[in-house]
């Protein structure tokens, strides 16, 4: 007999799981039909949710080229999409509501939010709604407002099966079940059939909690003892403990003579559901609202992600009605500390209804323009020419259908990438644009607080500095907020020529790294904490984004730092662009971070689990990209609007770091002039990333042309790159799979990390660097062009710069990048260290063993003391380099070592000048 899954369980306790989702694709894939027969029973949906369906996918630009044509306006094609899909999702669980004699099996269609306190126009839409779908099983969603009251009575007095959404409070639950009472009366006074009317009354929970959470916290902050004991300990409590009590009310007004009159006749119970049950704040499980209320005689509605983590890990028993006398104790608890749940839960209402009816307004407006571009012509977002190679990548997308790939993924399915260790530990990226919209509130009003400074400094390296450098480099300075700066190098010259800039008593300084253990960043923690030091409140201008429980968290809290902000721990550091480590600084710097979200929100809806991979933006990328790789099309050329030129410096270290491991990978080939397809080898993909207004790419085009692969990707504007974070990061993870490998791990990074800490410790005890093989400028072009000529099958070049970064030494790069392709057609890459130690140097080690390496020094003409070590940073960097050196070496790489010398100036010419030289034919 096989195991019980925890859906089952949750339906052998009574209580119903319904879909908090409804998009086309979902429909017409077979996917709704599949959840259904897995245990779920019916579905919800919203403005939000249908909004992120039309503008994160292509579900339904057939449709709406048929309107469009038809000359249908935006609100029009709303209504009619939406009833289409409401119609075809009801006849998916009509079998349900058969079998359960008109108990289950429900669709719900929401009334227009514009409508939140119109009562007269709200029955208006309701009965047209319930008209229009013709369905005996679809619900319509009426606000449970005082306007929305006489609403649910009169519709339910007329035979209308309602939903009653947005309820918060205790008290307005009781007017709720008062109102189904007496439209059960009215419509059973009429002659009606009481057994064909249906309603649940939808409690929203999560979001008490966060309005809860969010008071306590700011009163933890400033109390101690017993006291910030005793808040601390009602965190997370407000939202069930509500919960609970309006399950006891449903019990006792399901009762008494009144009720036992209704059900005689055939009347179904309106039972409670539990809405916004996904968990927002990241310090409690991802299963915290399914779990804690479960019960007889109820729905929860639970978005995929949510689904998808009940059914791995859930575990259901009932819990709805034990320890209501701790829930009630946990409400006067809250009232005592001076919490007013009667105040808060009039907020949330409001804000509820105004909220829905912004997104229904946003809604229209993305119709509208969907329906321009359709009368414009415009073309997909996403398209691609692979020639020859098209066969390859379509059985790659077959495989992976075949797999259930975009499913799997969004569960968290370990065994989807068979070779790794505990993936679903580091996925909480599928899910943290959601949570981080939570965030949002409390990051604008930190935001706000900091208007104060003029610059922020944001300490970081990899994955703590990649997504903040974007960003930085995107928007540039916001009117009426501070600059941001990303500090992710140890070179003396940039750090004291960033130092000079600021004027460090109206400076915010950022330490952002994950483990919380970072040399640099801790390295420049100390170095601005001194030079702050005649600022007697110096702990205000200093912050910390790390994961709980670091050595950085309990350096800041002992220093009484401004603020902690505390990442979520199922999340690496590359994948981590749309979490604190990218927003804290975005937020700072005036990003509109909520948009971004937004956007990711939209990308996730495109590359639902429901979404095949032929269909799905992320999961087809990275098909593409490991079916291409197998082909020996391993290089990855980024190719990106300079308008969002920085991206590729992101994509760099999610390719490289991800699947550069057990002697594969694919290079990603970021920063390397365009030139004409003649320069190019047969191991190369193009990826273009383009914006919607950008003119046509010449050399791009020429590239298709000649029949290199060319995949192309269109963004509306630069907030869509909140998209295109979560895209890549669907992609790699799909493109591990393909490739056999864990797209998690970075195992050879700490090499160089060791090698650099025993070069450290040798310089403590005798004051000396190693010494090591050093070329001259004018050596370095004859021993390249030796290296060159003995190259491997599939060999690439790189740069590693342990120099500063100008004008100059990129001028230079970029010749020497050019010569080196020009005369062997192989991919050529660059990066400056340490930072590309944290971003490429996981391939270099870990990847296919064909690299060339270029290892540039300087004599540095000025150094920083890093306060606390016996060294500055040019010893650190300068061992960094050498331990580098040394991980390379081990590996038999060949790697040339060149000194610009003291005058980096004329040292860089000599050099690049020198390579042009030696590799001319």
């Amino acid at each position: 007999m096989a195991a019980s899954t925890p859906i089952q369980e949750l339906r052998a306790e009574g209580q119903s799981l319904w879909l908090d989702n409804i998009r086309r694709q979902l429909i017409s894939s077979g996917e709704l039909r599949r959840l259904r027969e897995e245990g779920v029973t019916g579905v919800t949906s919203n403005p939000t949710i249908f909004e992120k369906a039309v503008a994160g996918s292509t579900d339904y630009d057939e449709a709406l080229v048929r309107m469009v044509r038809q000359g249908r306006q935006a609100e029009e094609i709303l209504w009619d999409l939406m009833v289409e899909d409401i119609q075809a999702a009801a006849d998916v669980f009509r079998p349900v509501y058969d079998e359960t004699k008109g108990g289950d099996g429900y669709v719900s269609i929401e009334v227009s939010p514009t409508l939140g306190y119109d009562t007269e126009g709200t029955i208006a839409m309701a009965r047209d709604l319930f008209k229009r779908a013709g369905r005996p099983n679809v619900m319509v969603k009426i606000p449970g407002t005082e306007a929305g009251l006489p609403a649910i009575r009169k519709a339910l007095g007329e035979g209308i099966n309602i939903n009653v959404t947005l309820i918060f409070s205790v008290d307005r639950y009781d007017e709720v079940v008062e109102a189904f009472l007496s439209g059960l009366e009215d419509f059973h006074d009429q002659g009606g059939d009481l057994g064909r009317v249906a309603s649940v009354a939808s409690f929203f929970v999560s979001r008490v909690d966060t309005k809860v959470n969010k008071l306590l916290d700011a009163r933890v902050a400033t109390t101690q003892g017993e006291e910030q004991a005793r808040l601390q300990a009602l965190v997370g409590k407000a939202a069930i403990a509500n919960s609970k009590v309006a399950y006891e009310h449903f019990g006792r007004l399901h009762s008494g003579s009144r009720w036992e009159h209704l059900a005689g006749h055939g009347a179904h119970a309106q039972r409670c559901l539990w809405a916004s049950t996904s968990t927002k704040d990241p310090r409690f499980p991802d299963t915290y609202y399914v779990e804690e209320l479960i019960g007889p005689q109820t729905v929860d509605t639970v978005p995929p992600a949510t689904l998808a983590a009940f059914r791995e890990h859930g575990e259901a028993r009932r819990t709805l009605d034990a320890a209501v006398d701790g829930a009630e104790h946990t409400l006067r608890e809250l009232k005592d500390v001076g919490i007013d749940l009667d105040d808060i839960t009039k907020q949330l209402e409001k804000e509820g209804v105004d909220s829905f009816a912004e997104s229904f307004k946003s809604l229209i407006g993305t119709l509208s323009a969907a329906a321009k571009a359709v009368e414009e012509g415009k073309g997909p977002r996403q398209w691609y020419a692979l020639g020859e190679l098209q066969p390859a990548v379509d059985a790659a997308v077959e495989e992976l259908d075949k797999a259930q790939a975009p499913r799997r993924i969004w569960a968290k399915d370990a065994t989807f990438w068979p070779h790794a260790d505990h993936p679903e530990n580091w996925l909480g990226w599928l899910n943290v644009p959601e949570k981080m919209l939570e965030q949002v509130g409390q990051l604008l009003e930190r935001a706000k607080t900091a208007g104060g400074f003029r610059d922020v400094v944001l300490m970081g390296m990899g994955g703590s500095s990649l997504c903040p450098d974007v960003l930085r480099n995107t928007f540039g300075t916001v009117p009426e907020h501070p600059r941001l700066h990303v500090l992710d190098t140890t070179d003396p010259q940039t750090i004291a020529a960033l130092r000079a800039r600021l004027d460090v008593e109206h400076t915010l300084f950022i330490a952002s790294s994950k483990s919380g253990g970072t040399t640099e960043t801790l390295s420049h923690l100390a170095y601005f904490w001194e030079e702050a030091l005649n600022n007697p409140k110096r702990e205000g201008n200093f912050a910390v984004v790390t994961d709980p429980g670091s050595s950085l968290e309990e350096l800041a809290a002992e220093r009484d730092f401004r603020w902690i902000w505390e990442n979520p721990t199922d999340i690496g550091g590359r994948y981590s662009a749309l979490s604190y480590f990218g927003l804290v600084p975005g937020a700072m710097m005036g990003v509109d971070v909520k948009e971004l979200l937004e956007r990711a929100e939209e990308m996730a809806s495109a590359c639902d689990a429901a979404v095949d991979t032929e269909k799905n933006p992320g999961v087809w990328l990275g098909a593409a990209l490991g079916a291409l790789a197998k082909q020996g099309r391993n290089k990855v050329t980024l190719i990106t609007s300079p308008k969002v030129a920085t991206l590729g410096y992101w994509i760099e270290q999610l390719i490289a770091e991800s699947t550069g491991k057990n002697g594969t990978g694919i290079l990603p080939v970021e920063g390397e002039p365009l030139g004409d397809p003649a320069a190019y080898g047969e191991d190369r993909v193009f990826v273009h990333t383009r914006l919607q207004d950008d003119g046509d790419n010449e050399a791009v085009r020429a590239l298709e042309k000649a029949g290199q692969p060319v995949i192309t990707l269109t963004l509306r504007d630069t907030l869509d790159l909140g998209g295109e974070f979560l895209r890549w990061e669907i992609a790699i993870a799909a493109a591990g799979s393909v490739l056999g490998i864990d797209p998690f791990n970075q195992p050879n990074v700490q090499e160089s990390k060791d090698n650099t800490k025993r070069v450290l410790h040798g310089f403590a005890e005798s004051g000396k660097l190693p010494e090591a093989e050093t070329l001259s400028v004018g050596e370095a072009g004859t021993h390249l062009a030796r290296a060159l000529g003995a190259r491997k099958d599939g060999a690439y070049f790189t740069v590693q710069a342990y120099t500063t970064r100008d004008e100059t030494s990129e001028k230079a790069i970029a010749r020497i990048r050019t010569a080196v392709r020009g005369a062997t057609k192989i991919a050529t890459t660059a990066g400056y260290g340490p930072r590309f130690l944290h971003s490429t140097g996981q391939f270099h080690k870990g990847g296919p063993r064909v690299g060339i390496f270029l290892q540039i020094v300087e004599e540095d003409s000025t150094d920083v003391q890093v306060p606390g070590e016996p060294y500055g940073f040019s010893t650190l960097k300068q061992a960094q380099a050498l331990g580098d050196l040394e991980a390379l070496q081990s590996r038999e790489l060949p790697v040339i070592r060149v000194s610009i010398g003291k005058e980096t100036a004329a040292g860089w010419e000599q050099l690049a000048a020198g390579i042009e030289a030696a590799l001319r034919p």
